[in-house]
C-alpha cells in the first residue's frame, strides 16, 4: 500500500499570471484525435485545450495512450481528427510542438555533444545541408543559458546526469523555437535534485508562455504541480482539468480501476494505491522495428 498526502501548493508564475499577458485563446487546440498502430487506433476522441504558459499533466495507466497522443501531437504518427496551435492547422504546426521522449527510447552511446544535440533543435530552420547560420548559434546559446547547460555544451550527451539529460532535450526544444513542450515521464529514474533543477526549467518556460504537457505516473506530484490533468483510459479522455476538480473518486476508479482511492480531509488529499499503476509498458504495444 501506498500512500501519498497531497497539499497543492501555489504555483510559481502560475498559467492565470501568463495568460493574463498574452492574447486570449489556447495556444493548443486538440479536436477529436484519434491515432494508433498497424491500423488499430490507441486513442480515440481526444479533445482538450490548453492555454499559453499552462503545465497540464497526462495520468494514467500504461497502455492509457499518453505516449501515442505525444506522438500524434508531433507529428510522428498518422492521425485524424485536428491539432491547431494558435490557430495554424496540424501541417503548419507540428514544428511549434517540441518533444522530449522517454529516457529509455534515446541512444545516449551516440557520439552527440551537448551542444551538437541542441542544435538539432534548428534543422528546420538551417536544412540538412546548409551549415548554422550566426542566429543558430546564438538560438543554442540562448537555449543552453535558460536550461543551465552552457558549461557543459562540449559535454558528451551520455556522461551526463539524467537530470541534465533531459534539461539538454529541453533545451533543443527551446533552439527550436516550440510553442508547446512535450515530456514523456521526464522524472523517471531521476534523484530529488534533479526533479527540483528540472521544475526550475519549466518555471522558467511558464514564464515564458510555453505550455508544457508531462506523461507521469507520479499522481502526488500531479495534483500539487500542474495546472490542469488530462485524465486517459484505454486511449480515452476520463477528465480534464484542475486537479481539485478531477481528483474525484469516481474519475479515479475510471482511470485506475480498483487500484486507487481517495479520501479528503479539508484542503489535504490521500491517494492510497494497492498496486502499481503501471504493470504493463505501453510501448508493448507498439511496433517493433
Amino acid at each position: 500500500m501506498v500512500d501519498f498526502s497531497l497539499r497543492a501548493p501555489a504555483l510559481a508564475g502560475t498559467r492565470a499570471d501568463v495568460q493574463a499577458q498574452s492574447e486570449p485563446g489556447p495556444i493548443l487546440t486538440v479536436t477529436d484525435l484519434a491515432a494508433g498502430y498497424n491500423g488499430a487506433r490507441t486513442i480515440d476522441g481526444i479533445s482538450f485545450e490548453v492555454y499559453a504558459g499552462e503545465r497540464v499533466g497526462i495520468v494514467g495507466a500504461n497502455g492509457a495512450g499518453k505516449s501515442t497522443l505525444f506522438k500524434a501531437l508531433v507529428g510522428l504518427l498518422p492521425h485524424h481528427g485536428a491539432i491547431s496551435i494558435s490557430g495554424a492547422p496540424c501541417r503548419q504546426s507540428h514544428s511549434m510542438v517540441g518533444y522530449v521522449p522517454q529516457h529509455e527510447a534515446i541512444d545516449w552511446k551516440f557520439p552527440a555533444t551537448v551542444w551538437d544535440v541542441v542544435m538539432m533543435g534548428r534543422a528546420r530552420q538551417i536544412g540538412y545541408v546548409l551549415p548554422p547560420r550566426k542566429r543558430d548559434r546564438e538560438a543554442v546559446h540562448q537555449a543552453l543559458e535558460r536550461v543551465g547547460m552552457w558549461d557543459l555544451r562540449r559535454r558528451q550527451i551520455g556522461e551526463l546526469s539524467g537530470g541534465q539529460r533531459r534539461r539538454v532535450f529541453v533545451g533543443r526544444a527551446l533552439a527550436q523555437q516550440a510553442s508547446v513542450l512535450l515530456l514523456d515521464e521526464p522524472f523517471s529514474g531521476v534523484d530529488a535534485q534533479a526533479e527540483s533543477e528540472i521544475f526550475e526549467v519549466l518555471d522558467v518556460l511558464r514564464r515564458d508562455g510555453i505550455a508544457v504537457l508531462l506523461a507521469t505516473h507520479n499522481l502526488a506530484q500531479a495534483a500539487t504541480h500542474y495546472d490542469k490533468l488530462l485524465m486517459l483510459n484505454r486511449g480515452r479522455v476520463v477528465a480534464y482539468g484542475p486537479p481539485a476538480e478531477v481528483y474525484t473518486p469516481e474519475a479515479l476508479a475510471a482511470t485506475f480501476g480498483d487500484r486507487i482511492a481517495l479520501w479528503q480531509d479539508g484542503a489535504q488529499f490521500v491517494l492510497v494505491a494497492d498496486k502499481p499503476c503501471h504493470d504493463h509498458d505501453e510501448h508493448e504495444h507498439e511496433p517493433k522495428h
